[in-house]
């Protein structure tokens, strides 16, 4: 498995192939995107068998650790999301 960040969907389309592929790896076919944010636009680099974990509502108050529990963004659920990306690949 590897990390990557990825700040700026535009600024990596505009690099070359060649450096693409050498961070987003062509034959993974699986990635997570990980995304305090909605997924729209994710689909274009996650993978065939990808996954999103984000926010896709609004409405909802609270402090940020609740929230962010509340919705997933816990290390052993970004853990366990890998690696069903990672066996489903």
């Amino acid at each position: 498995m590897r990390l990557v960040s990825f700040p700026s969907w535009e600024l990596f389309a505009e690099q070359e192939q060649e450096y693409r592929d050498s961070v987003l790896l062509p034959k993974v076919k699986a990635h997570l995107a990980v995304e305090a944010g909605i997924s729209q636009g994710w689909e274009k680099w996650i993978g065939d068998q990808g996954a999103t974990l984000t926010v896709d509502r609004y409405g909802s108050s609270a402090p940020y650790k609740v929230m962010f529990e509340k919705y997933g963004f816990t290390v052993e659920n970004v853990i366990t999301l890998a690696e069903s990306c990672w066996a489903n690949r």
